[in-house]
């Protein structure tokens, strides 16, 4: 008999919510609301003080690099949890990019020493890939000349803060290119909390570390999955900021709350930031487990973007006048979510990869 797939589990473990809760109280002291709003302001949008107490301090840098080469040895279904609350806060580190992203490149690779390196919190590495690509989609590479790389590549989130570039070359291989090598040119982002630049490289030398289309597959498919655990913490505090102020603020002297038509709006939301919650931890579980692992990222970044939009948009809408004002941290949450839509691929880009996958595909 073919053996039947286990069951994903949607479940939390203490050990999960123990994480969950030092992480929570880290940020509430690195990334309270009005901090992150001037940072988000200013020329240096990324922490480095909250990158070194996640990284250095917790050593949740290193979650997905094995005890060998220095990491926690932990599963994807840990770091998801660190990113539910890295969303829930709009936390301006390099995270997904460095720790999720870049880490399985390469993983892929197989390179112990830029693995030790990122697992340490020291060094962010980024995988010079357009933060719009979707896992499997084409993406550009530069050229390779007499050993040396030239070319240009653009939307690369968290340039800025990278210390070692992952750069596809057009001769197959993934290159490890140290930053001081490139010019590093910001781009115009939507979302201030992470942002995008340009890469450009004349003549920089790199290193050959492995095959880039099998370690880019691995680290966009790593990316869009876990990066719907961000979308949750997104949606998840929109969702419960905005009923905390519906109970407190008072309109014909009773709780605005209390109106059904509102109500009615937060049932509804409250359904889909559950279903979300559903997917994202079924993205999170099979990438730990290795099962179904293409059908539950695709399902997940089908459903995310749309929630966690309207998630932050009922939030704005329902703050009032307050959530209109730049003082109020709901905009961050809206241009994440906003960002984050089309982030390893749209939605409807994985609804087609998910058609392909379980041949349901349109007439």
């Amino acid at each position: 008999m073919k053996p039947q797939p286990t069951q994903p589990d949607l479940l939390y473990s203490e050990e999960e919510e123990a994480l969950r809760a030092a992480v929570r109280d880290l940020l509430a002291d690195h990334c309270d609301a009005p901090s992150v709003i001037a940072r988000a302001e200013s020329d240096t949008p990324h922490d480095p003080a909250a990158w070194k107490a996640l990284a250095d301090g917790m050593g949740l840098a290193g979650l997905l690099i094995p005890e060998a080469q220095g990491g926690q040895g932990a599963t994807h279904r840990e770091t998801a949890v660190v990113l539910e609350e890295l969303g829930r806060a709009v936390a301006p580190v390099p995270y997904l990019t460095s720790a999720v992203v870049a880490t399985e490149a390469l993983l892929a690779c197989q390179d112990e020493d830029l693995l030790g390196r990122l697992a340490s919190g020291r060094t962010v590495g980024v995988l010079a890939v357009g933060l719009h690509t979707a896992p499997g989609a084409a993406f550009p590479a530069v050229r390779l000349e007499a050993g040396a790389l030239h070319g240009e590549l653009t939307g690369i989130a968290d340039a800025a803060a990278a210390d070692v570039l992952l750069v596809p070359a057009a001769d197959g291989g993934l290159y490890a290119v140290e930053a001081a090598d490139a010019t590093v040119t910001p781009q115009v982002s939507l979302d201030l909390t992470r942002p995008l630049a340009t890469v450009a490289l004349a003549g920089a030398p790199g290193r050959r570390i492995g095959d880039a289309g099998p370690a880019v597959r691995r680290a966009l498919r790593a990316g869009a999955g876990l990066l719907a655990s961000e979308q949750l913490g997104l949606a998840d505090w929109a969702l419960t900021e905005t009923v905390r102020y519906l109970k407190d603020r008072k309109q014909f002297n009773r709780p605005v709350g209390g109106f059904q038509a509102l109500k009615h709006r937060l049932a509804q939301l409250w359904l889909e930031v559950v279903n979300l919650r559903a997917a994202a931890r079924g993205a999170a579980d099979a990438l730990a487990t290795g099962d179904d692992v293409e059908v539950s990222v695709a399902v997940a970044q089908a459903y995310a973007a749309s929630v966690a939009v309207r998630a932050a948009e009922e939030a704005l809408q329902l703050h009032g006048g307050i959530g209109m004002t730049w003082e109020h941290p709901v905009h961050l949450c809206l241009k994440r979510a906003k960002a984050d839509s089309i982030a390893y691929g749209t939605a409807g880009a994985h609804r087609e990869a998910l058609a392909e996958l379980v041949d349901l595909r349109a007439p």
